[in-house]
């Protein structure tokens, strides 16, 4: 029967996508430390995400296999203790051949409104689509302490129970008094730290608003969890318990600065 040839065919197929997504993921240093049953649920993630999103490049260039495996692998770490429904609720990735400008009107971490051109190399839309800087989302997976691709899917969560305001949608048994306690008091003191030209490594971009000091802080959870447990120990749980991993466990402790890598700011 034509189904019983079919079947095995689908599936050498199947099989086939999945090896070259493991092998990418194998040379990813953001992914380092993941077991073998991790690396398989995060291969089968990467690609439920590519089979469910639309990329599209707006230069009309083609995307290579590898590029669109280093992405997809890169949205699906963030989902790796959630399930892809997490990010069933959007379709499209834009991707742009370089830093991109928008026109957006956002308020700073004063609480003043803005309104202006930005040159960006990410954006999440709350209308829907994901817009990535293409080469910058592929070479983000390096382990140096920014993540484009992680910092987007962090404002996609974010989004899940309305506008980014810097608490996700919190799972059954975590405290959202205590997220927002803790969010708030962080969030504060970092800003006072800009104010008072404190410098270290989170980048000082955190201090636009609650929603990117999430955001920030999330791809800072996922690259260089170990500053962040050190300086932040409570939002180091609450992140935890969110995104249900502990990459603190897998990753390398990095020195800071890193090499040749502009200094972001810290609170001291």
């Amino acid at each position: 029967m034509f189904w019983k040839r079919w079947w095995p065919a689908a599936r050498q197929r199947e099989e086939a996508r999945l090896a070259t997504v493991r092998q990418v993921a194998e040379r990813l240093p953001v992914l380092a430390g993941l077991s073998g049953v991790e690396l398989e649920r995060l291969a089968r993630l990467a690609l439920t995400f590519v089979d469910g999103k639309s990329l599209v490049r707006v230069d009309d260039g083609a995307l290579d296999d590898d590029a669109v495996a280093v992405i997809a692998l890169q949205a699906a770490l963030p989902v790796l203790g959630l399930g892809a429904a997490a990010l069933a609720d959007w379709r499209e990735v834009i991707l742009y051949p370089d830093a991109f400008v928008t026109r957006d009107l956002w308020l700073d971490h004063a609480g003043l409104a803005h309104e202006g051109e930005q040159v960006l190399i990410g954006q999440a839309r709350s209308d829907g689509p994901l817009v990535l800087s293409l080469p910058d989302a592929v070479d983000a997976a390096q382990l140096d302490g920014w993540n484009v691709v992680i910092h987007e899917i962090a404002h996609k969560l974010d989004m899940l129970d309305g506008a980014p305001n810097g608490c996700p949608p919190l799972h059954k048994g975590m405290d959202r008094q205590a997220w927002a306690r803790d969010w708030s008091a962080a969030y504060a003191a970092f800003c006072a730290g800009l104010d008072a030209g404190h410098e270290g490594w989170l980048d000082p971009y955190a201090g636009e608003d609650p929603a990117e000091f999430f955001a920030v802080l999330s791809e800072a959870f996922f690259e260089t969890p170990h500053w962040v447990a050190d300086d932040y120990p409570a939002l180091y749980g609450h992140l935890v318990a969110f995104y249900r991993q502990d990459p603190s466990l897998r990753l390398p402790r990095l020195a800071w600065p890193l090499p040749e890598h502009a200094a972001p700011l810290r609170l001291e």
